[in-house]
């Protein structure tokens, strides 16, 4: 067993804000996503993201990337972040980009940086185990290896992605590392099912840690044509021409996600298999899975509710306006000031067909 070494000094968080949230519309907006909403907590979901990592990476060694509109509720919600660490993309391409684009300022701050790259909407319960987890990462990055944190799956479930483990190489402080055999796409449910009962898949949380510089060679090896660009965007970086050519070259930036671009293509990724109360918040039916219900199943969430015949259902609202029920099972119901969402849990998923329809009906400022 390999010891953690002392790289706590060089490791830097990036935490990704920049994401719409639509899935949890209509409390989530594009104005106000998901992220900088008290959803789970008494804190903002970023503000969770960064108390919990704060004990081993503090705030002088984090960095948010988000939009221009987010950026002043950002530096609000997080007022101790230096305003040199909010860093603004102009338009959103996909991780590889965000990412590539971070590294770029961070290579700048410590040439021997490490990159624990972060979600910013996520959920993990075990906070201490988390980051104890987050350490033996960064051992494994300060050795060149491109790191992802696997989740021990608990269902078939096909609304991630799945990581194959391949050979183990390495036990740090009692985490097992692997060799990552291949990345693997949102399954069916019959495949998901023969991953959970193979043992050997985990779910893709989007979480990674490396170098900065073993990264920016990745980019350089197997996307380069970004990294090309994101060379002209490194040469105006600090001069007056900086901004300019920032907006002229991300308007030729393909949109790409890290693991397609990169990580599905190196021969140096591992992964660490965890199992601390994660996940992705990615619906209206999940929050069952980390909130507290009643003796019938339901999770009630800032909601005045009286209900009759009524189990295993989600009940929200953003006032506290009485919601009566009579004879709900299994069913979403959020209340917000202008929108009333009703729908099964098994169809949360499809809240982006009622996006697109609101779109399309021009309806616009429901969004």
């Amino acid at each position: 067993m390999t010891p953690k070494n002392d790289t706590s000094q060089h490791l830097f968080a990036l935490i990704l804000a920049g994401g719409m949230g639509t899935r949890l519309w209509p409390r989530s907006r594009r104005s106000l996503p998901k992220q900088l909403l008290n959803i789970v907590t008494a804190n903002t979901m970023l503000q969770d993201t960064c108390r919990r990592i704060e004990p081993l990476i503090p705030v002088a060694r984090t960095l948010v990337v988000t939009n221009r509109a987010y950026a002043p509720l950002v530096q609000a919600q997080v007022p101790d972040l230096a305003p040199s660490n909010v860093l603004i993309e102009p338009a959103g391409r996909g991780t590889a980009p965000c990412i590539g684009l971070s590294a770029l300022h961070l290579k700048r701050t410590d040439p021997e940086s490490i990159m624990a790259s972060l979600n910013s909407d996520h959920v993990i319960l075990d906070a201490a185990g988390f980051r104890s987890a987050l350490e033996a990462a960064a051992v494994m990055a300060e050795r060149g290896y491109l790191v992802t944190l696997g989740i021990q799956p608990d269902s078939p479930h096909t609304g991630y992605g799945y990581i194959q483990q391949g050979e183990q190489i390495e036990t740090i402080d009692g985490y097992p590392i692997f060799r990552v055999k291949r990345f693997k796409e949102k399954p069916s449910l019959d495949t998901a099912k023969q991953f959970l009962a193979g043992q050997d898949h985990l779910w893709n949380s989007g979480i990674f840690v490396w170098k900065v510089a073993a990264l920016m060679d990745a980019f350089r090896q197997y996307m380069p044509e970004f990294y090309g660009q994101l060379m002209n965007i490194d040469a105006a970086i600090g001069t007056e021409r900086e901004n300019q050519v920032l907006q002229e070259v991300w308007q030729q930036v393909e949109t790409m996600s890290v693991d397609i671009g990169v990580l599905e293509k190196a021969d140096n990724v591992v992964v660490i298999p965890l199992s601390v109360g994660w996940n992705d918040v990615g619906s209206w039916a999940q929050l069952p899975d980390i909130l507290p219900a009643d003796q019938d199943g339901n999770v009630t969430i800032g909601a005045n509710h009286v209900g009759i015949d009524t189990n295993n259902s989600l009940l929200y609202a953003s006032s506290d306006r009485l919601i009566a029920t009579i004879g709900l099972h299994d069913m979403i119901v959020v209340d917000t000031d202008d929108v009333v969402l009703i729908c099964p849990k098994s169809r949360a998923q499809d809240i982006k067909q009622i996006i697109a329809e609101l779109e399309r009906q021009n309806k616009e400022h429901y969004l």
